[in-house]
């Protein structure tokens, strides 16, 4: 376990030991990240950007570099600060103001801000901070937020840390800023696993990957000597199940990113499809064919033992659990077309929520609860849309000539989908991964070595 110490707003010229004022225990030890936390002192007046009500206008947020007392450390401070402003624009709520603009210089604000600087300069909010090498090597990451019309301290952290883990403290900067002026989790500290793609349109070659949310620290997890599909994140972000055609044989597998194990989540009689965690990782629901009829069924992943779900002549398949594991959504025809259906977790009370024309494929439940994503095809268009659980507050948030499996990064207010190009003469095609938020705007695409599809968001790492 590591000290969590707050910290009120610095007065003097360096940053130093007699910051620290109160201690609290937590850890990141995934990655070896030891945060001390800054105490905000009561606002005159609470910044606040309100993210639940229409497209808001980005708030002017500088965001200097940190403090380095050498070169090459203060290289670092100025790489993390540039991940941070990054992450921030393309959450589309803040707008960084540009560092030549800046009037303070950042050795100055050691000392504090001089908030008529910076109200110059039309900035609503000032992020700073300073990095030092410890003497057993690690770095010391402290930054500050600060509201630049109030004249106030809102939040501040100091992180210790490995020097190869910098840009995972910067997503985590990131996340801190996001909440305190959002009042919202943030998602920047999270990955994303992918199909990764290449080749020919008849011989296209599949294999999974995973990045960063930002597209950074990507690498391959399989070689592609076989077809990989629908990749999910576990909650607990340190498995990933999946379907492979191993031999032409489509099964159901669990891989473990600490490790790389790969192993067989079961030998089912049919084939099986779009596996998907509970949310409490204990289970795995999937769709599974049988005498040419595909139903929904769900492991144990204690037991290893297989319940029958639905059990109805029509094709259900692309089950996804509600937050609080008590209800399922899945597409079915059975009703004459493709449709979305909620039932409860043992498989009773099934009941359709859409209605309109056309036909819904790969719901998933949000985090919140509130909502569910999915796929639409209406006349010839494909659509990435939202609904509530009783099928109410349908829209669309992106269309286009095929767009398809939505996944919801962990604070529920950020999509992301595929987007693949019609194929030219010679069978080309592109297929590009994508992120968009709840209004519908500010949609980016998420930057890959090759082309990608069937994105899956993980929970905020631990």
């Amino acid at each position: 376990m590591t000290g969590y110490r707050s910290i009120r707003p610095a007065t003097r010229k360096t940053p130093g030991p007699a910051l620290a004022v109160r201690t609290l225990v937590w850890a990141l030890a995934a990655l070896g990240v030891v945060a001390v936390s800054a105490w905000a002192t009561p606002l005159r007046a609470e910044l606040r950007v309100d993210i639940t009500q229409g497209v808001p206008e980005p708030l002017p947020i500088a965001i200097n570099n940190f403090y380095g007392a050498s070169p090459e450390v203060a290289k670092t401070g100025q790489d993390l600060a540039q991940v941070i402003a990054s992450d921030l624009e393309r959450s589309g709520i803040f707008r960084p103001i540009d560092q030549r603009a800046f009037i303070q210089s950042v050795d100055s604000l050691l000392g504090g801000p001089r908030f008529g600087d910076w109200r110059l300069i039309n900035a609503q909010a000032l992020v700073h901070g300073a990095i030092e090498t410890q003497a057993d090597g690690r770095l010391r990451v402290e930054f500050r937020l600060w509201d630049v019309f109030a004249e106030q301290q809102m939040t501040g952290l100091a992180y210790f840390t490995t020097p190869s883990n910098w840009r995972r403290v910067a997503h985590i900067i990131s996340d801190a800023i996001y909440k305190r002026l959002t009042g919202e989790g943030g998602y920047f500290d999270t990955r994303i696993v992918y199909v990764a793609e290449n080749g020919p349109q008849n011989r296209r070659v599949k294999r999974l990957a995973i990045m960063d949310q930002d597209g950074e620290n990507h690498r391959y997890l399989t070689d592609g000597a076989n077809l990989v599909l629908t990749p999910r994140f576990s909650p607990t972000t340190q498995e990933i199940t999946y379907l492979s055609y191993s031999q032409r044989n489509p099964r159901v597998y669990l891989f473990n990113l600490n490790t790389g194990q790969q192993e067989v989540l079961g030998d089912f009689p049919g084939m099986t499809f779009a596996p998907r965690f509970s949310p409490d990782g204990n289970k795995v629901i999937m769709s599974m064919a049988k005498d040419g009829n595909s139903d929904i069924y769900m492991m144990d992943l204690r037991t290893r033992q297989v319940t029958q779900l639905t059990a109805h002549p029509a094709i259900d398949t692309s089950p996804s659990f509600s937050p609080d594991n008590k209800q399922i959504v899945f597409n079915s025809d059975r009703g004459g077309a493709q449709q979305l259906y909620i039932m409860e977790a043992d498989g009773s009370n099934v009941r359709r929520i859409s209605f309109n024309q056309g036909r819904y494929a790969t719901p998933v439940w949000s985090p919140r609860g509130d909502l569910i994503a999915f796929t639409r095809m209406s006349q010839g268009r494909f659509y990435i849309g939202v609904m509530k659980p009783d099928g109410s507050g349908e829209r669309m948030l992106a269309d286009g000539f095929l767009v398809e499996s939505p996944t919801w990064a962990p604070n529920g207010r950020i999509l992301s989908f595929f987007r693949q190009s019609p194929a030219n003469q010679r069978g080309e095609f592109s297929s590009k991964v994508y992120t968009i938020d709840l209004t519908g705007f500010n949609e980016r695409e998420v930057l890959t070595p090759i082309d990608g599809s069937d994105p899956a968001w993980s929970p905020l790492i631990p």
